[in-house]
């Protein structure tokens, strides 16, 4: 998430909730699959030693990031010749200086933060971008009269401290006088009734919502996405001088990463309890229907109905969208150049594309 456009969001964790049954077809796997799925940890055989490879997720340990976790537990990032350590994240740590000093080879981002980045002078690149489509929504409740967009004027908006960007250029964008309240890491005032709308996520507040007494038929959503704003999320990275240094890694790395997502959205239920296992190690309250909503969320914005494979390509059109709003709100001072900032892994296939 973007916190402040340099740091990652705050957010709470989540409330006591009846447990979520999975839809079937992901809990009737094949013999095979299931066979495969045994054998991960069997077919390790790197033609090298392994590299000590540190990845850097935007936010604490849950299932928007059980594709690095559960491949880590399976061995498929150690086929790949890499010994993987999640950092975990710390609020009181800058991500630009873990990025800019070298403490991990590898970070999850959103894309507004790393053209941020790459606009100060972190020579950071996007070499795959999972997401393509912004999980981030405003919500109403249908008892305010908010039934569109128009709705939201005269209206009070609930909006996470440092999140205000995305808000703000949608009120502008629709000359609405919609009045911005600052909130921390609670939707209690939503909830309560002191502000009409707040910013949710489809993979998470949006479920702890419901689950707090509101049904989905009471409220109404509003996908950034649907109004010109998709500030894309789940972007991998690195410095581009690792890529220029290691192209083979940087390769490796997300071939390992497309599997370790791969195999964590066909196994929702592995995903869960491997994400539970690593919060209670790490003492943070483990809930194991919301981290199945998660999974599940996250499933249909990695592979949605109709889609086989996991995006990796950002596209101009969406990278220009995201770097202007930061422009026009002062943000940046440039654009940095499209070619430049976008490395797919794809094109470090071939020798000439790491010069």
């Amino acid at each position: 998430m973007h916190l402040s456009l340099s740091v990652c969001r705050k957010f709470f964790l989540v409330l006591i909730v009846p447990v979520i049954m999975l839809p079937l077809s992901c809990r009737q796997k094949s013999k095979s699959a299931d066979v495969a799925g045994q054998r991960i940890a069997e077919d390790r055989t790197p033609s090298g030693p392994l590299k000590k490879v540190t990845v850097y997720p935007y936010w604490v340990t849950t299932c928007q990031f059980a594709g690095y976790y559960l491949g880590k537990e399976k061995g498929i990032y150690r086929k790949h010749g890499i010994d993987l350590n999640i950092l975990q994240y710390k609020p009181s740590v800058s991500t630009n200086d873990i990025i800019k000093l070298g403490q991990s080879d590898f970070a999850v981002l959103w894309l507004v933060n790393a053209i941020e980045m790459r606009s100060s002078g972190i020579n950071i690149v996007n070499i795959a971008q999972f997401s393509s489509r912004s999980s981030l929504m405003l919500l109403a409740k249908k008892s305010s009269g908010i039934r569109k967009i128009e709705d939201f004027n005269g209206k009070r908006a609930g909006i996470w401290d440092g999140y205000e960007l995305q808000p703000r250029t949608l009120f502008a964008k629709y000359k609405l006088n919609t009045k911005i309240i600052r909130i921390g890491s609670t939707n209690n005032l939503f909830l309560k009734g002191g502000v009409d709308i707040t910013n949710a996520n489809l993979f998470d507040e949006y479920h702890t919502i419901i689950n707090s007494g509101y049904d989905s038929s009471e409220l109404v959503p509003f996908m950034f996405a649907d109004y010109g704003l998709n500030f894309l999320e789940d972007g991998v990275y690195c410095l581009e001088e690792k890529l220029k240094s290691d192209p083979v890694l940087c390769v490796e790395f997300v071939k390992a990463t497309i599997e370790s997502w791969e195999y964590a959205l066909n196994h929702p239920n592995e995903s869960v309890e491997s994400i539970i296992k690593n919060q209670k190690l790490q003492n943070m309250p483990a809930n194991k229907s919301h981290q199945t909503w998660m999974i599940m969320k996250y499933r249909e914005l990695y592979l949605p109905p109709g889609k086989t494979e996991m995006n990796i390509m950002l596209s101009d059109s969406d990278y220009i969208s995201n770097a202007r709003i930061l422009l026009q709100n002062g943000q940046i001072s440039r654009i940095p150049e499209y070619k430049s900032f976008f490395r797919p892994y794809t094109s470090l296939l071939h020798p000439s594309a790491a010069k």
